[in-house]
C-alpha cells in the first residue's frame, strides 16, 4: 500500500486505544487491526478505498466496513468527509496521465464538490468521471473501462457520475475547451453531447458577452 510513517503511527495508536477500552473481545483481532489501518488513512488524508485495505490483508470489505464503523463510533472518532480530490492523484498517474489533465481532474471536482455534485456519494466515482472528463478534454483519453479497472468501480457508477458533472458543468467545460482551441462540434463529440445543448451554452455565452 506504500504507507507512510504517520500512517502507521496512527494505526498503532488507534489500535492500543480499541486495546485500551476492550473492544477486541470476541472480534477479529485482524479485523480490528485492518480497520484501525483504514481509519488511520482517512485521518491522516491517505486515500485508500476498503477494497485496497481489504485486498492486502484476510478480512473481506464487509468484514472490514462493519469493523472500521465500530471502532470509530466507540472511539468517538470524528471523520471529514473523504474529498474525492484526494484520489486523484494516485489514479491518474496508474493511468499515465499527465499533471495538467490531474490538475484540471481537480478543477472538475472542485466546482462539483461546490454544487453539492459529491455529497452522499462516493468519493471514487465522483474522482473516475472527473479524470474520464479531464482525460478527454486533454487529449489524452482514458476508456471508462481503463478508468474503471484502476478505481475499482463499475462503469455504470462512472457513466451515472459522469452525466450529472457535465450536465451541471457544462458552460464551464466547454468554456475550457474553447480554451483549447476545440470547435463546439469536437466539444460536443468529446463530451458526447447534442448539439441542442451546445447551442444552449453559445446563446449564453453570447447573452452574457452582450450584458456584460
Amino acid at each position: 500500500l506504500e504507507l507512510p510513517k504517520n500512517v502507521k503511527e496512527t494505526t498503532a495508536v488507534i489500535y492500543r486505544r480499541a486495546l485500551q477500552e476492550k473492544l477486541i473481545k470476541g472480534r477479529s483481532i485482524e479485523s480490528m487491526i485492518t480497520a484501525a489501518l483504514y481509519a488511520a488513512c482517512r485521518l491522516c488524508r491517505v486515500p485508500r478505498t476498503l477494497e485496497e485495505i481489504a485486498e492486502v490483508s484476510s478480512v473481506d470489505k464487509i468484514e472490514l466496513g462493519r469493523s472500521y464503523r465500530y471502532l470509530v463510533r466507540e472511539l468517538g472518532i470524528k471523520m471529514a468527509p473523504t474529498n474525492p480530490a484526494d484520489y486523484v492523484p494516485r489514479f491518474a498517474s496508474a493511468l499515465g496521465l499527465s499533471g495538467e489533465t490531474q490538475a484540471k481532474a481537480i478543477e472538475i471536482l472542485k466546482k462539483a464538490s461546490q454544487m453539492g455534485l459529491t455529497s452522499g456519494r462516493g468519493p471514487t466515482g465522483a474522482a473516475a468521471a472527473a479524470i474520464y472528463i479531464a482525460s478527454v478534454l486533454q487529449d489524452e483519453r482514458r476508456t471508462q473501462r481503463d478508468i474503471a479497472e484502476v478505481v475499482k468501480v463499475t462503469e455504470v457508477t462512472i457513466r451515472n457520475r459522469y452525466k450529472e458533472i457535465v450536465e451541471h458543468l457544462l458552460d464551464d467545460l466547454v468554456e475550457f475547451g474553447f480554451g483549447r482551441g476545440l470547435t463546439p462540434e469536437e466539444i460536443s463529440t468529446k463530451l458526447n453531447i447534442n448539439m441542442s445543448d451546445m447551442e444552449q451554452v453559445l446563446k449564453r455565452k453570447a447573452k452574457a458577452a452582450t450584458t456584460g
